[in-house]
Parts: structure tokens; C-alpha cells; sequence
């Protein structure tokens, strides 16, 4: 029998180990949460075994979950959204599950052994009905089709998913127990009703309050501990009331996200709930039994197959009936045909109820793991699939193009403006000021259609694809400017410009200068780095304020241009620098102070030769002088050597200072 810490370590190191290999592969952490389970679970190698401990741990997880649900809960933006929410999310949502106890019901006639009632059948549409958000949000974020049309009806179904797990929560415990369900039924939802009534009631009149007292204590310790307080207390009322514990949390996540609060409690709470929900997915793994599942491999195949297709086809008619075109009522249905986080909640609070059959069990969470491992496959790969599906899909992309390039052919030494947004929209204000013709395209239909009526010349498009660019005249064109700030879709854009009209200039956005070098090497003309340049305008005003003379101040900001802003590139990075990219190595300063015994000492920089590392010196502080890093500068003990470079670079060249 394993210790809580022993078993605590196990999951914990395991868990890293997987999240390493899967983010490696480029999927997401999910998945490697997922295939840790599998690996150490009861059925596999054996180091851990299902015990009240971790089972506690994971309920905890999904409680957080909940609570970052209700946190995003949003009446005004289920509001502006209600058409896709509740019409095209409801339905899909009802309609797997009608569709799930009609299968129900062929099965039980078929199979008896299985144990199929409506109940089960019932819990797992529900559990069929989830779609992946954490996937799918990501993978479209990385297209940037969040704000195209098939994006905004995979948002609106996602949305009403989230909403719909709440009543389900409640639903499959009270299908248990079929001979009393109307009575269940019944009084789960006048508890419901009652606890939640409180809760809302009482929670709006004094959650703001008592936040507002709690943050002028001015404790950030005290801060997450009310946070936690509030969290697992509502988690108690509704679990004390024989309702879910996921429940209690999600009430919690509304009522603070009508505060002033809610940013500061979604960056508090995710360290939590991430890692508990991955313990939580590490649980649902350790369910798996490999070896059965192998020796039932074809159900498992046919369990990932049917229900995919099943609901891919339902999402992309109810799409097209909700008046979307072929192409995009298939991208949609590509995108959420896959199984979802919350469907393992579902399936493991149906398996806790006794619903469904431990051996169905086996072969749906198989089939489940399936469909999300070659989701990310899937949406990669829609564009093409769309393509060979639809008839009409061609059609409607060639009038887009045509009526783009309809719009272009009589410009000539224009500039393309790649993304309308608000740096777009300034770029256009200042062309059309000095009269430079201009052309932008932009993936927001709305932000098209808004623009176009006010004169604007921009047309829906993905600077991304070859066929927009040809459309938009980039062979006429005198220089492209790639105003979003996305590295990966500027490279892509800048292999197209490359191989299409490599006489092109290009001028790119960026967050900071971590991809200065791999942009310019790419092919951008000029890259303009949002940190570096707001830090140049800082610092001129400064210096205007400071009484330098204007002149002295412009000449200095073009000469940090005109060498690619080198002095400002790196910084001394501290606690509270926080790196969103892990495997990145951002240019950083490091000062090295040198010893009595240091290798460098009463050497010369040229000696030391730290170019090789790809490291440079900025400067050398001795005593209070600061000397110039050349060549022949003579090093000394007591030296305090600055460095620039990625973090591996400065490392190696301090190894070889030291």
C-alpha cells in the first residue's frame, strides 16, 4: 500500500513527464495527462491504483474547472450570442442525446448483455454531446479563425456545451435510480432551485462586499485564501444538499465574475485548477483497461467512427440549417466532432452511479481518447477535407477571390495591409492622408462588412493563402504590411511573399524582439517590435521633458532604428518576468561578477572569443568607471562583465568567463 506522498510523487512526476513528451509532439497536455493514467493505472505497469485519495484530489479538479466556467460566464456575452448559444448549441446538445438513446435502443435488442437502458443511454449522449474547448480554442486561435464564420458557430456551440453540463450534473445521479425518477427528478431540482436561489440572492448582495474588505487588507495571501474560502464553501452548500460539488463552484465563478475582481481571480486560480484537473484526467487514464480494450479492438474502432461521423454530420446540418454555406457548416462540424474534457466528467459520474456497464465504459473512454488524439489532425487538415467534400466550396472561395481581385486590378504600387484591426485601421488613416494607395484584408466578417460600408477598401481574406495574395495584386504591389503580431502566421505570410514577389518589401509587427532574427531572416524588410518601440517613445518624451533638444532626441530614437534597436535588445530578466514560451530563448543581460580565480582574468575579450557561443559583451563596469567592450580590453579581477545573449548563450559564455 503506498503512502500519500509516495503516491503524490508518483503522479506528480509522471505527470510532468507526460506533459513533456505530449508538448514535444504538439498536443495538447490533455492527452499526455491522459496516456500517463493508461500507463501507470491498474491495468498497465500498476504503480497506482484508484485510491479515495487521488479520486479526492480529481473531484477537486473539476470543481476548479466549474468555478473557471462560471467565471467565464457572461450574460452580456451569451446575450449578443444567444441565436448560436441557445439555438444552434441547444440543439446540438439535445439532438446527440436523442440520437445516443435511439442507438440505445437498437443496441439493448442487439447486445442485452450490455445493459443499454435509456439511462445509459441518456448519460452517455451527454457525455457524447462535449466537445473539446481547451483543443479546438487553441488550434483556432493558432489559424486565426476565432473571428471567421465557422469560428464564431464553434464558439457558440462551446459555450452552450459549458452551460449544459450544469443540469446534466444534476440529471444522470437522479437516472440511477429509474423506479422513483420522476420524484428525483423533482426534488433535485427543487433543491437546486433552493440552493441556488440563496446563492445568488444572498451571494450578489454581499460577494462584492466582501471582496472589496478583503482586498484593502492589501494581503495577496489573504486574497487567495478567500478565493479558495468562497470556492470550496459553495462547493459544500450544494454537495451538503445532495447536489453536485461542480455545481456549488460554477455559482461561485458567476457571482465573481460580476466583480471588479474577476481578471485578478482567473490568474490566482489557474495554477490550481490546472494542476488539479490534471490529476483529475491521470484518474480517468488509470480507468482504462488496456488489454481489454485490445482484445476488443474493432468495438473500439466502431465506437470512435460512428459517433464522430454521427456528429459531424448533425453539427454541419444543423449549421446549414441555421443558414451557414456548405464549406462553413463543415469546418464546424470538423472541429467539434471529437469528445470533450466534460464528457469524462459525465462518464465518470455515470460509471459512479452504476449506470452503464464497466465493460461499455472501457470502450467508450477508449474511443474517446481516440477521437481527441486525432483531433488536432483533423482540424489541420479541414481546409483540404472541405475542399473535396463540398461542390460549391470552390465556387464561393473563387467569387471571394474574384471579387477581391476585381477590387485590385487597377491598383498598381498599392500597399497591402494584412490584418483591418485597430493598428491596420491607423496604417490606412495615415496612407490615405498622404494619398499612397492601399488594400487590406482582414478574417472578421463583421469588421469587413462595417469597413466596406464606410468606404473602406478591404475585403475578407487570409494573408496567409497564396490565392489572396495573387488576388490583391502583391506582384503590383510597392510593400506589404503585416499588422497582427503573430509570428507564426507572419512567417508563413513571409514564405508566400517570398516565393511570389521576393521584390517585395515587408514590414511586421511583433509583441517584442524575441523573433527579431527569425523575421528578418524570414525576409521581413523592417520588423517593428511593440515593447521596443513604446519603450523609445517613453524615453523620447522623457528626454523632451528633461530639456534635451529635440533634435538631439529624433536623431537618437532613428539611430536605435537604423541598428535594429541592438542597444535595447535584452534585459535583465527578474521574479517577476514571466515567459509565456518555456522552450524559448529570449535575448536577455546577465551580469557576471569576475573572481580572484577566474579564467578571464587579465585575458583580453578577443581572447575569450564569446561570439562563438553566441554571446556579446555590452559593457565592463570597473569600480566606477565603465569601460568599452573591445576587443583589446583587458579583463580583471573584480570586473562585473555584462552579458547579452539567450539564456543558453549567456550561460555558456559565463561558464567560459568563470
Amino acid at each position: 500500500m503506498e503512502s500519500g506522498l509516495q503516491l503524490t510523487l508518483l503522479l506528480l512526476g509522471s505527470a510532468v513527464l507526460g506533459v513533456v513528451a505530449f508538448r514535444m509532439l504538439h498536443l495538447p497536455p490533455m492527452l499526455g495527462y491522459l496516456a500517463v493514467g493508461v500507463l501507470i493505472g491498474p491495468h498497465a505497469l500498476g504503480l497506482a491504483e484508484n485510491s479515495p485519495t487521488t479520486h479526492g484530489l480529481a473531484e477537486f479538479g473539476v470543481v476548479f474547472l466549474m468555478f473557471s466556467i462560471g467565471l467565464e460566464f457572461s450574460l452580456a456575452q451569451l446575450k449578443a450570442m444567444r441565436r448560436l448559444v441557445f439555438g444552434l448549441g441547444l440543439a446540438q446538445v439535445v439532438l446527440t442525446i436523442v440520437a445516443t438513446v435511439l442507438a440505445g435502443f437498437v443496441a439493448a435488442r442487439f447486445a442485452p448483455h450490455l445493459r443499454i437502458g435509456w439511462q445509459a443511454a441518456f448519460a452517455l449522449g451527454g457525455a457524447l454531446a462535449m466537445s473539446s474547448t481547451a483543443i479546438v480554442v487553441k488550434l483556432l486561435t493558432e489559424r486565426l479563425e476565432l473571428e471567421s464564420p465557422h469560428g464564431r458557430l464553434i464558439i457558440g456551440i462551446l459555450l452552450f456545451q459549458d452551460l449544459a453540463v450544469v443540469p446534466l450534473l444534476i440529471l444522470i445521479p437522479s437516472l440511477a435510480n429509474p423506479e422513483h425518477l420522476a420524484a428525483n427528478l423533482a426534488w433535485a431540482g427543487v433543491k437546486a432551485a433552493a440552493v441556488l436561489a440563496l446563492l445568488l440572492f444572498f451571494g450578489q448582495k454581499w460577494m462584492r462586499k466582501w471582496f472589496t474588505v478583503v482586498v484593502k487588507r492589501r494581503s495577496q495571501e489573504l486574497f487567495m485564501l478567500n478565493l479558495l474560502l468562497v470556492t470550496l464553501g459553495a462547493a459544500w452548500i450544494t454537495e451538503r444538499a445532495g447536489l453536485s460539488m461542480a455545481l456549488g463552484a460554477f455559482v461561485a465563478g458567476m457571482l465573481i465574475s460580476e466583480t471588479q475582481y474577476k481578471h485578478q481571480v482567473e490568474e490566482d486560480i489557474k495554477p490550481f485548477r490546472d494542476v488539479l484537473l490534471g490529476l483529475f484526467f491521470i484518474t480517468i487514464g488509470m480507468l482504462l483497461n488496456v488489454q481489454l480494450v485490445l482484445q476488443n479492438w474493432w468495438l473500439v474502432l466502431i465506437l470512435l467512427a460512428v459517433p464522430v461521423l454521427l456528429k459531424f454530420a448533425l453539427i454541419a446540418l444543423l449549421a446549414k440549417a441555421f443558414g451557414s454555406s456548405d464549406g462553413v457548416a463543415m469546418r464546424t462540424g470538423l472541429a467539434l466532432a471529437q469528445a470533450g474534457e466534460f464528457g469524462f466528467v459525465l462518464l465518470n459520474l455515470a460509471s459512479g452511479s452504476n449506470l452503464i456497464d464497466p465493460f461499455l465504459i472501457q470502450l467508450v473512454l477508449a474511443s474517446m481518447v481516440l477521437s481527441m488524439l486525432v483531433a488536432p489532425f483533423v482540424i489541420a487538415k479541414s481546409d483540404q477535407l472541405v475542399m473535396k467534400i463540398a461542390s460549391n466550396e470552390w465556387m464561393l472561395q473563387s467569387l471571394q477571390l474574384t471579387q477581391l481581385a476585381s477590387r485590385t486590378m487597377a491598383a498598381q504600387k498599392h500597399v497591402i495591409v494584412a490584418g483591418f484591426g485597430r493598428s491596420g485601421q491607423s496604417l490606412a488613416t495615415l496612407l490615405t492622408e498622404e494619398k499612397l494607395p492601399w488594400y487590406a484584408l482582414d478574417l472578421d466578417p463583421e469588421r469587413v462588412q462595417e469597413a466596406q460600408a464606410a468606404g473602406s477598401n478591404v475585403s475578407y481574406g487570409d494573408a496567409g493563402r497564396r490565392e489572396a495574395l495573387i488576388a490583391a495584386g502583391i506582384k503590383r504591389a510597392s510593400a506589404l504590411v503585416i499588422t497582427f503580431a503573430d509570428t507564426r502566421a507572419a512567417l508563413r505570410v513571409l514564405d508566400l511573399v517570398h516565393e511570389l514577389a521576393p521584390s517585395v518589401p515587408v514590414i511586421v509587427r511583433s509583441h517584442d524582439d524575441s523573433d527579431l532574427d527569425a523575421l528578418k531572416k524570414a525576409g521581413a524588410a523592417e520588423v517593428v517590435p511593440e515593447a521596443l518601440e513604446s519603450s523609445l517613445m517613453l524615453a523620447s518624451h522623457a528626454l523632451v521633458v528633461m530639456g534635451v533638444p529635440l533634435r538631439r532626441v529624433v536623431h537618437r530614437v532613428q539611430t536605435a532604428r537604423d541598428e535594429r534597436y541592438a542597444a535595447l535588445r535584452g534585459y535583465f530578466h527578474g521574479a517577476s518576468d514571466v515567459v509565456d514560451d518555456p522552450e524559448h530563448n529570449y535575448v536577455r543581460l546577465h551580469s557576471v561578477l569576475l573572481p580572484d580565480n577566474a579564467a578571464a582574468a587579465g585575458r583580453a575579450l578577443g581572447e575569450l572569443a564569446l561570439d562563438e557561443v553566441k554571446a556579446e559583451v555590452t559593457i565592463v563596469r570597473r569600480g566606477r568607471d565603465r569601460l568599452e567592450a573591445r576587443a583589446d580590453t583587458v579583463l580583471q579581477a573584480g570586473d562585473v562583465v555584462v552579458l547579452r545573449g539567450s539564456a543558453d548563450a549567456v550561460e555558456r559564455a559565463e561558464a567560459r568567463l568563470l
